[in-house]
């Protein structure tokens, strides 16, 4: 009896020396080992991409046990969308966002997803980029140095003006803002209108100055950066589907440990979704809210508009490999 009380004594000693260890090297951890990443928004953190990168923190500190830890910068501090890009290929930046209207000046065989009214429905854009063209833009990325690990979204966009634009006829001579992309600005320019690229943060101002005239996004944009304060129409063009891609610097992955990345990667795809659920709610949220602030809405023939430019386009698509535009085709069926 006496031998078996000191084994169990002998025991329970050391499951206590086990969970001081425990309790030690998890202190020690908590202030050596967490690995801090900041990553960047072109819009403000209360915009609904802003939340959907909260959400991403939130999810990957809650999956890595808060081994990983990401600061949210939203309105451009980390740079805009190509300064960001460009720092992530460098390493100055960890987790850069953008727009795959500018990720197609890094890979242009993207510029396909410029293509205005491809899509029927998000559904449909969303197969896009979560399926094997996802995957061909994934190893095109990895190649220069950024490891896209999820994507948000813009989702349709809407043209939002100083004057109202009802027709095809109204586009004549509407200098509007475009992100630098050459579909776009071709796009507008076949429907009579001057593109004027620009990045997003100089919008506000220049519309205020007069140096443009329009600009396009979604609806919950137009309310998140207040341009209801200088422009009072929005038409429902829903003219191009916008993604915002993710994407992890070399540099930072590798600070990634191997048994990280799969988790810290599934979080990141719980908060896109949770953003682009949000999205849905921030567009029909903020027509409402746009209405009360005195800005109206138009609807448009949008059959018109794609009859009209689909000429300008089609340069664009013959640049485009045959395996990307079967990838595409094979994904969103």
């Amino acid at each position: 009896m006496k031998k078996m009380f000191l084994a169990v004594r002998l025991i329970a000693v050391f499951s206590m020396l086990v969970s001081t260890l425990a309790l030690s090297s998890s202190q020690s951890f908590a202030k050596d080992d967490v690995i801090r990443l900041k990553m960047g928004f072109v819009d403000p953190v209360t915009s609904n991409y802003g939340k959907g990168g909260l959400r991403v923190a939130e999810e990957v500190k809650k999956a890595t046990n808060g081994r990983i830890i990401i600061e949210v910068f939203g309105s451009s501090q980390l740079g805009n969308e190509r300064d960001m890009y460009e720092g992530a290929q460098l390493g100055t930046v960890d987790i850069a966002t953008f727009a795959n209207a500018v990720l197609s000046n890094f890979i242009p065989e993207v510029a396909i997803l410029d293509q205005p009214f491809l899509f029927q429905n998000a559904v449909q854009a969303h197969k896009a980029v979560d399926g094997k063209f996802g995957d061909l833009i994934k190893k095109k990325a990895e190649g220069q140095g950024i490891h896209i690990v999820g994507w948000m979204e813009s989702g349709f966009r809407n043209v939002f003006s100083k004057k109202p634009i009802k027709t095809l006829a109204d586009f004549k001579g509407v200098k509007i803002r475009t992100m630098e992309n050459k579909t776009h600005m071709a796009f507008f320019s076949a429907l009579g209108a001057i593109p004027t690229p620009m990045a997003s943060g100089e919008q506000f101002t220049a519309l205020q100055q007069g140096t443009i005239d329009a600009a396009e996004n979604a609806t919950a944009n137009v309310l998140a950066n207040k341009y209801y304060e200088v422009v009072k129409n929005i038409t429902r063009s829903q003219h191009v589907f916008v993604y915002i891609g993710i994407g992890v610097s070399d540099k930072a992955w590798k600070k990634i440990p191997a048994d990280l990345r799969k988790p810290f990667v599934e979080a990141v795809l719980r908060g896109c979704e949770y953003q682009r659920g949000l999205l849905v709610e921030a567009n029909k949220d903020a027509e409402v809210q746009l209405k009360k602030l005195g800005v109206q809405f138009y609807d448009i023939d949008t059959a018109a508009l794609k009859k009209q430019v689909a000429p300008a386009m089609s340069p664009f698509l013959k640049n485009i490999p045959k395996d990307w535009v079967n990838a595409l085709n094979e994904s969103i069926k």
